[in-house]
């Protein structure tokens, strides 16, 4: 009978193995437990691992998407707020153009001057809302502030304003010569002069620096809508003129007759205003529920897409924990029978 020598340094190395494998095990164990799916996808899947990765990215698409949605939302939601407070401006302004009508006493005209001026700086002042930087009703533009301060001492639309009448009349809308216009000449200076400044280009240059183009924000992977209004609408205009011609020609030293029918001239384009400013938050309206609608789409969509991904990569949990489970015990044998064999010596027993 032969013998064959085996060392002990021989059996503590194949323990360690069997450890440093158990371990690596119990790792992968543990993450899946944890998790719920495969530690190593491509291992476990194989030739169907394009299949998850693709599924991945369709879900981390739509979630860009959804994040993206609740910016709109945002914008949405805040320009509602700006242009339901410019509604409203109108509203008063319209009133302040009523209660003022057929009256000649300064007071009175006084009183509806600030109205107005009041009216005019809550649009100015919702108009050039911003959030997060970017100006609401510029359209593109979002760097640029939408419209100018009518009011301010510098201001453009003003001096346009000075110089249209003081060129059609050849004096000031202050000037006591004022008295002497025709209702006749007040309407032509309204319809060829004024109107066609706030309706034509001269918007633009005088008054805003606004984009035409609203800003398109793709709220699913196959829909994109408008997510904002610009300062160029025709409400927005009507406002302007109407405040305008409130301020400076309804207090002007003019007759009784020709203040009357600027004043219609007034209510008329406050109307318009009020008209105007309700249709763009018409528009936006139809953009937020689309918006809402999208959303509900996408979430079903991802939660489709996840419980198509668990079918694929979702592991059993109670499987997996069994095992590492089983693996620990090993281990721990492995741990005990290693500290053994150390203990191996010749010198112990001589």
């Amino acid at each position: 009978m032969k013998t064959s020598f085996i060392s002990n340094l021989a059996i503590q190395n194949s323990m360690r193995m069997t450890i440093s494998r158990g371990q690596e095990e119990i790792q992968k164990l543990q993450q899946e437990v944890v998790t719920g799916r495969y530690a190593d996808i491509g291992v476990a899947l194989g030739a169907k691992t394009s299949t998850s990765v693709s599924h991945h990215r369709d879900v981390q698409r739509l979630e860009t998407i959804q994040e993206s949605n609740a910016l709109v939302t945002q914008r949405l939601s805040t320009s509602q707020l700006s242009l339901e407070a410019m509604s409203d401006a109108a509203q008063q302004m319209l009133e302040a153009f009523i209660v003022a009508n057929g009256t000649d006493d300064e007071p009175k005209l006084d009183v509806m001057r600030r109205d107005v001026e009041a009216s005019l700086n809550i649009f100015t002042s919702s108009v050039n809302t911003s959030v997060n930087g970017e100006y609401l009703f510029s359209g593109i533009n979002t760097d640029v502030k939408p419209v100018a301060d009518y009011l301010d001492a510098a201001s453009a639309p003003k001096a346009a304003f000075d110089a249209l009448f003081l060129g059609h009349f050849g004096f000031t809308q202050d000037d006591p010569l004022a008295a002497g216009i025709t209702t006749a000449q007040m309407d032509n200076f309204i319809d060829n002069v004024l109107e066609p400044d706030f309706t034509g280009p001269n918007w633009n240059a005088n008054w805003s620096s606004a984009s035409d183009t609203n800003i398109s924000s793709r709220i699913r992977t196959n829909e994109v809508v408008d997510s904002s209004a610009n300062a160029n609408g025709a409400g927005m205009r009507s406002f302007a003129l109407a405040a305008v011609i409130g301020i400076e020609l309804l207090d002007s030293p003019i007759s009784s007759e020709v203040r009357a029918a600027v004043n219609a001239r007034a209510i008329e384009y406050a109307g318009q205003a009020v008209t105007g400013i309700d249709d763009e938050r018409s528009t936006l309206g139809v953009s937020e529920n689309r918006v809402a609608k999208a959303n509900v789409s996408i979430e079903s969509q991802i939660k489709i897409m996840k419980l198509h991904l668990n079918d694929i990569e979702g592991v059993d949990g109670y499987e997996a924990s069994t095992r590492m489970q089983a693996l620990l015990t090993q281990v721990e044998t492995s741990y005990t029978l290693t500290a053994r064999i150390q203990q191996l010596n010749l010198m112990n027993y001589l």
